[in-house]
C-alpha cells in the first residue's frame, strides 16, 4: 500500500465531514434554546417585538439576565433589533421557522409523556 492509497483509506468523505459540522451546528442551536429563561424570550418575542424593560417586566427577570439572554440569541441567529430612540427594540430573526422547532419539541415533549425531566443527564433535578 502506499503512501497515497493510505491516506485516502483513512481520510473521511466529504459527506462525513458535511454531516458531522451539520450535527455540530444542530447541538450549538439546540444548546442555544436549552435554557428556560430564553425560551421564555423567545416565546414572548413571538408575540412581537419587545425592548429590554418589557421583557424584563413580563418574564420577572433582572435586566442584566435579559440583555445576557438577548445577546446569547442575537449571537445564535435568533434574535434581531433595531434602534428606536434610547431603546432597542428586539424580535424573532427567524419567525416562522423558530415557531416551528419550538411546536415540534412541544409536540415531542407529548409524546414521550415529557420523560427528557427525568433523564439523569439532562432532567429537571427537581423532579426526582
Amino acid at each position: 500500500m502506499t503512501m497515497r492509497t493510505a491516506t485516502r483509506a483513512t481520510a473521511r468523505p466529504t459527506s462525513d465531514v458535511d454531516e458531522v459540522t451539520g450535527l455540530s451546528a444542530a447541538a450549538c442551536m439546540f444548546r442555544s434554546l436549552g435554557d428556560p429563561a430564553r425560551l421564555a424570550i423567545l416565546r414572548h418575542l413571538a408575540l412581537g417585538e419587545h425592548n429590554v424593560k418589557d421583557l424584563t417586566a413580563h418574564l420577572g427577570l433582572a435586566q442584566s439576565t435579559v440583555s445576557a439572554h438577548l445577546a446569547c440569541l442575537r449571537d445564535c441567529a435568533l434574535v434581531t433589533f433595531r434602534a428606536q430612540g434610547r431603546a432597542t427594540m428586539w424580535s424573532l430573526a427567524a419567525g416562522p421557522e423558530l415557531l416551528a422547532v419550538l411546536a415540534a419539541a412541544e409536540q415531542l415533549l407529548a409524546a414521550t409523556g415529557s420523560a427528557v425531566t427525568l433523564c439523569p443527564t439532562y432532567g429537571d433535578a427537581t423532579n426526582r
